[in-house]
């Protein structure tokens, strides 16, 4: 990436407050810590935007996020993916043009875990390595007991 498209980013994300303070260090190892479950399955870029910005808004307020990627948004963990097009941030926060996957990713570096569904890489061609560092495969068993946890809120896009 040339320095300028970094800066352009950087200062994209910055713009919009995606930039985020760093999250403790004991990343869901606490249970009274804030916890949210993110479930993206669109396909559509905008859905994946605002599910991430939104996603970004929630870390930003202090909570511990999971985000599963199933069908068409688990293309979004795939090291190389670009979306098709960037998303345009509103007029009332010009921060220029973002991507859903971008904002994962410094979601990411920031503590939050993201899995892809068990049945993406099966179903997509794909082996395990072809995905971001960090980025986990979602057992069925410990997904249900987040989904089914009354303390835990449940956000699907």
């Amino acid at each position: 990436m040339t320095i300028t498209k970094t800066l352009t980013l950087t200062a994209a994300a910055a713009a919009i407050g995606l930039s985020g303070a760093a999250l403790a260090d004991n990343h869901g190892d606490d249970e009274s810590k804030d916890q949210a479950l993110v479930i993206l399955t669109s396909d559509s870029l905008q859905t994946q935007g605002m599910a991430m910005i939104l996603s970004n808004a929630m870390q930003q307020q202090g909570t511990d996020l999971h985000i599963l990627l199933c069908d068409a948004a688990g293309d979004l963990a795939v090291e190389g993916y670009q979306s098709a097009e960037p998303i345009n941030t509103p007029p009332s926060n010009p921060a220029g043009q973002v991507s859903p996957e971008g904002i994962m990713q410094m979601l990411m570096g920031n503590g939050a875990q993201v899995d892809v569904c068990a049945i993406y890489l099966p179903n997509s061609g794909y082996g395990e390595e072809v995905l971001l560092d960090g980025v986990g495969v979602a057992a069925p068993g410990p997904m249900a007991q987040m989904m089914r946890d009354p303390s835990i809120p449940v956000y699907s896009f």
